[in-house]
């Protein structure tokens, strides 16, 4: 091999067009997720279910989508990236079709509560198992095509289509509630979009092809072979501080997210259904702050994942603190967009950091990890809704000081102090190519 093939870029730019299907795939979903997040309260005390009941729904699929991961992760290494998306958004789609008709018939009171309570979970459950493959296989088709330089800013894009989804889900789903179908109605909304998002991946978006890698990721490998060897992902010393980090904040968005709706209804003393356009309200501004910090901020100041890890929990922290002392709806709203934009923060910088941990043929494996991460900490919450109803603020107190922790560990902790993108020289790249080809031909 010549000098000059080694040194040449193997891995192609992601395409505009294939990001755009999939952060518009991933914005799809998470427009349904939030949505059904900011009418769930409303569907819960409609149909009588208890609140911490109501909050264990969504606990279950994220048991199921933290299990389930980690195979999907694997399956797009061996399937594809493209089929694994379109898995997901299959899952995605008849979990939406279920709950809807389940909570028609709650509605028109065709069961008992406890009856539409357990026929929620199957349907939600469907969504744990089968819509996580499209997690995975997102973040690592843009992996596959993104050199490790720009990886930050392409993770923070993509995450970007989360905060977008949130801004546009709780928006939108009290338009979606319709005079005849009612609370059912923005979730037979959200699996018609996943299935528009459905045949546009399927008949647009190119397979990922990821045959060979960039130079600079093979002498990245190369060097953490001398030190590493190959481990479980949740073993490996590289990942498991970002893994860590993660789910802590993970678990405080989570809390915040189930808990911000309940509160604004007692906050202000109305009938969840005169509460809907105000719970909206304060979840699009938290989305608006969290996109601000993804797609303004992180790229006008070039953020790397280790600034990013500790303004993350800072900003989380004082939102928090804000939303446990507010006294009226205004502050509540305010509390809650500052500590979504140290989410924003806070997230891509974990994910950005891990992907640049590993190498090159661990992308998937990673991204599965990081998306087992985002959904195991959902099992927290009616933990964190019994302590809401027992005292109101103890939740975001507490949030507050697991953000204050984070912050120290973002400090102490050796990977995440070193989170940042490693330049790897023309001759190390080079050098590294050859002796991989030389090692092929043996």
């Amino acid at each position: 091999m010549s000098a000059n093939a080694a040194s040449s870029p193997a891995q192609s730019t992601l395409p505009k067009r294939a990001f755009a299907i999939i952060f518009c795939s991933s914005v799809a979903t998470a427009i349904g997720n939030t949505g059904l997040i900011s009418v769930l309260p409303l569907i819960g005390r409609s149909l009588a279910i208890p609140d911490e009941m109501v909050v264990a729904i969504f606990s279950l699929s994220a048991i199921l989508w933290a299990c389930s991961s980690p195979f999907w992760a694997k399956a797009s290494d061996r399937y594809g990236r493209k089929p694994l998306m379109m898995v997901g958004l299959s899952g995605f789609m008849v979990s939406m079709t279920v709950c809807g008709v389940v909570v028609s018939a709650g509605l028109r009171h065709m069961a008992a509560p406890m009856m539409i309570f357990g026929m929620l979970l199957l349907g939600r459950s469907l969504f744990g198992l089968f819509g996580a493959a499209s997690n995975p296989a997102n973040q690592a088709y843009v992996a596959d095509h993104t050199p490790r330089a720009e990886r930050t800013q392409a993770m923070a894009s993509l995450a970007g289509a989360f905060g977008l989804g949130t801004v546009f889900g709780p928006w939108l789903a009290p338009y979606f509630i319709y005079p005849v179908i009612g609370l059912a109605g923005p979730l037979f909304t959200f699996a018609g979009i996943a299935a528009v998002m459905l045949v546009v991946v399927w008949r647009l978006l190119p397979e990922s092809r990821r045959a060979q890698a960039t130079p600079e990721d093979l002498a990245a490998e190369a060097l953490e072979q001398t030190t590493e060897k190959a481990r479980p992902m949740w073993r490996d010393p590289r990942v498991v501080p970002f893994a860590l980090y993660g789910f802590v904040v993970a678990t405080c968005q989570t809390a915040q997210q189930q808990t911000i709706g309940f509160l604004v209804i007692d906050k202000l003393n109305v009938s969840p259904m005169m509460a809907r356009d105000s719970i909206a309200m304060a979840m699009a501004f938290g989305a608006i702050a969290g996109l601000l910090a993804q797609w303004g901020l992180i790229r006008m100041f070039q953020m790397t994942p280790k600034q990013l890890l500790r303004w993350g929990v800072v900003c989380g922290a004082g939102g928090n603190l804000l939303v446990a002392i507010a006294p009226d709806y205004h502050t509540v709203v305010a509390g809650y967009a500052l500590a979504s934009l140290g989410f924003g923060f806070a997230r891509p910088g974990f994910t950005a950091g891990a992907s640049l941990a590993v190498g090159w043929k661990d992308q998937a494996r990673v991204a599965g990890a990081i998306a087992a991460v985002n959904g195991i900490n959902a099992v927290f919450a009616p933990a964190f809704m019994a302590l809401y109803r027992a005292n109101h603020a103890a939740p975001f107190f507490l949030n507050m000081a697991l953000m204050l922790g984070l912050l120290v560990y973002a400090f102490v902790s050796k990977p995440l102090r070193n989170a940042d993108p490693v330049a790897v020289t023309r001759e190390e790249a080079t050098m590294a190519t050859i002796e991989r080809s030389d090692e092929g031909g043996a």
